[in-house]
């Protein structure tokens, strides 16, 4: 309980105390009902489908399925995300044991698949689904197909009460769909490999040629945990078979049984091609299903003024002239604050308002945090000031600005459309310049702050050894003189790791990024340490200024200018740098190579959480071109997204993959753990670690802190306002 000795014609907020909620005394939560997987189970590509055969069914929007599958000495891992309702995307590596193929005992692959809906099943129409499989690759798994699926309910079936579910399945395919069993051809015959030598290109020309072959299938789910399948599989697996000897295709037939171990894993055996024993695990996540409720304090209550302001002296506004009164008011809201995980930097006051400019160390939700920092604001304030303008502060500038009116917040509290009709009432604006008058707290300049952390840097699809993992510890420290200035850096302390055994550079363009394997020969390494300065040089500019050695790579001076206006959903950008190679063993050493890198960005939300971003500039071999870029975040932080580069780098010089491409994904630590949080864990993953079109990793880049607390994301979760 917070408390302040009253004075003379002053009234301070309302003492109050804080009380979690939680099952009433003698009570006991029921157990969670076990729930299945949604009914599309994973074929062994991690796509919708029946055993090896793809089905015409899509995931929940927002899906993100990691599978792994075995058979035949065949390896496939896939990652497969359900981006729209009806289109989903996967990425796959696989291995194939003595295929002979290339001088490698186990050949590795990477491609992509896309599918995409054509219509969703009614009443006696089946659900139509259109596939692209290994589009972007070698074209060893290239493929296209046609699916449709029908589902029927035992007891739609005529069998009584029977519970359960029958799924029926029929296509068309081409490529390996079409190499067994063929009905007619189209288009011409087509190569077995569409890719070309270095593999990533679109043959376009290619799709829908060749064999035509119709595959079908079945599955059928007596209960929530178990799944029986069969098909008839018109993948011929010629180069198996027949350019190798990887196993013995004896029948076009395939068995299957499936088991719903927990709410997110299934397991499968198989019986496939009349000769050989498979099996798949499959796991599911969905944003919107986390696996631990969220648990978070509950907010401070709002007590109208009305209760405890019954005097007209309590309503006196002489007590803003006085510093002892508001700095005596700033420290109450400052502990109000910290009790939420919130920080006050700034406050400033007249009689009617009050400006608060305080940091979010705990909440992922902008609109959580503004709400936390306004009920702080009713509980502390004098009853005069019925005007907050919330200004949350990112590295010492302010994002937006929010008014609220006090007697909003405290008539809505209650109300069932409380988010939306305060929403409607507020206002959100640029968070223009500090007011000169503005206390600050006393406690935050100069801050230094130290922490120790884990580390992994992995290293993917090198022929010889498809992962590679370094772990270690990063001991980082930073020192912030004043607000928007920062000094940091980071020792690194590789543990254990088998990077640096990787394979050697063979690009034909400055090794950028493909030395990879020389930076890693050394165990103890200086991370990064730089100077950085982040401002408001006006109305909906944000700037940044950073100079020293900002990654393991890389040193320079950079220097980037944002607008992005608050109540806007584009966003402009401009970044130069000019940086200088570091020696391999990380230190304050550099090499000869050195290059001036920049990019003109723009960025643009779309609804449901999607972000565009396109870059276009000068990359660090000196190649120019643009990338885009595509993310999903969730309101909850989880987020997926993908990418790809193009620039005048020719695919024979760029080498293996043909451009650059990947997906990235990110994982909030309290979407798992439940508890509020701002941290994550992610990985950005390439099929191909190449030197044309790279780009410097700077510290404190704008946009995405930016955007954070502007108009869009306040919108998306003004509901979290009063949690």
């Amino acid at each position: 309980m917070l408390c302040l000795a009253a004075q003379p014609g002053l009234a301070l907020g309302p003492e109050i105390t804080r009380a979690g909620h939680g099952a009433a005394p003698g009570t006991e939560a029921a157990a969670p009902r076990l729930k299945p997987l949604p009914p599309p189970s994973l074929n062994f590509y991690g796509s919708p489908g029946i055993i090896d055969m793809p089905s015409a069914e899509m995931l929940p929007d927002g899906q993100y399925a990691v599978t792994y599958s075995w058979f035949g000495g065949t390896s496939r891992y896939n990652i497969t995300f359900q981006a729209l309702p009806w289109l989903s995307a996967s990425f796959r590596y696989n291995g194939i044991q003595d295929l002979g193929l290339f001088g490698f005992d186990t050949y590795y692959d990477r491609g992509f698949d896309v599918r995409a809906r054509l219509w969703r099943e009614r009443r006696w129409l089946p659900e139509v689904t259109l596939g692209l499989q290994d589009f972007a690759g070698t074209g060893v798994y290239a493929a296209e197909y046609f699916a449709a699926t029908k589902r029927f309910e035992a007891a739609a079936l005529g069998w009584g009460r029977a519970p359960g579910r029958l799924k029926l399945t029929a296509g068309l395919g081409w490529g390996r769909l079409g190499s067994h069993g063929a009905i007619g051809s189209t288009g011409g015959p087509r190569p077995s490999f569409v890719g070309g030598s270095t593999g990533g290109k679109l043959a376009t020309d290619q799709w829908f040629r060749g064999d035509v072959a119709p595959f079908a299938g079945f599955e059928w789910q007596p209960d929530a945990r178990w799944s029986l399948k069969a098909e008839y599989s018109t993948d011929a697996y010629e180069t198996e078979t027949e350019a190798s000897d990887v196993f013995e295709r004896k029948s076009s037939l395939n068995y299957g049984v499936e088991y719903q171990y927990s709410d997110r894993l299934r397991l499968g055996a198989y019986y496939l091609y009349g000769s050989e024993i498979g099996f798949t695990a499959q796991i599911q996540l969905n944003p919107n299903q986390p696996p631990t409720p969220m648990a978070v304090p509950a907010p401070h209550p709002v007590i109208p003024r009305s209760q405890w302001a019954t005097q007209d002296s309590h309503w006196r506004q002489d007590w803003a002239a006085s510093e002892n009164k508001t700095r005596q008011i700033r420290d109450l809201a400052a502990e109000a604050l910290k009790a939420d995980g919130l920080v006050l930097e700034a406050i400033a006051f007249t009689g009617t308002t009050a400006e608060l400019r305080y940091r979010n160390n705990r909440y992922r939700s902008a609109a959580q945090a503004a709400g936390r920092a306004a009920r702080a604001l009713a509980q502390t304030l004098p009853p005069s000031v019925e005007t907050f303008r919330l200004v949350p502060v990112r590295r010492g500038i302010g994002l937006a600005a929010i008014e609220i009116r006090r007697s909003d917040l405290e008539a809505l509290e209650f109300d069932p459309e409380a988010a939306d009709a305060l929403y409607a009432a507020a206002g959100v604006q640029d968070a223009g310049p500090l007011p000169e008058d503005a206390i600050f707290s006393g406690e935050l300049y100069p801050a230094f702050a130290t922490s120790v952390s884990p580390y992994t840097k992995p290293a993917y699809f090198d022929p010889a050894q498809p992962f590679r993992l370094d772990a270690g510890l990063d001991f980082a420290a930073s020192y912030a003189p004043a607000p928007g200035w920062r000094i940091a850096g980071t020792i690194r302390q590789r543990i254990w790791g088998n990077v640096k055994n990787g394979r050697a550079s063979n690009s034909v363009l400055p090794h950028v990024r493909t030395d990879q394997v020389e930076y890693a020969q050394f165990g103890t390494t200086l991370e990064n340490l730089y100077v950085s300065r982040l401002w408001k040089p006006g109305r909906n500019l944000y700037a940044r200024a950073t100079t020293g050695l900002f990654e393991s790579m890389y040193g320079g001076v950079s220097g980037e200018v944002l607008w992005k206006p608050v109540n806007s959903r584009l966003g402009l950008g401009l970044e130069a740098n000019y940086v200088v190679q570091r020696d391999f063993d990380q230190r304050f050493g550099f090499r000869d190579y050195r290059t001036f890198t920049g990019h003109a960005s723009a960025y643009y939300e779309l609804p449901k959480g999607y972000l565009v971003q396109i870059d276009a500039g000068r990359y660090l071999a000196g190649d120019y071109g643009g990338t885009f870029s595509l993310n999903r975040e969730f309101d909850n932080g989880f987020m997926v997204g993908g990418f790809f580069t193009l620039t005048n780098v020719s695919s024979e010089d760029f080498g293996e993959g043909s451009f650059d491409k990947g997906f990235r994904f990110r994982i909030p630590v309290d979407w798992l753990l439940g508890k509020p949080s701002r941290s994550g864990f992610g990985l950005t993953i390439r099929p191909t670690q190449r030197d044309g079109g790279q780009r410097v990793a700077v510290p404190d880049r704008l946009y995405g802190s930016v955007r954070e607390a502007h108009r869009r994301s306040l919108e998306e979760q003004r509901a979290r306002f009063w949690e």
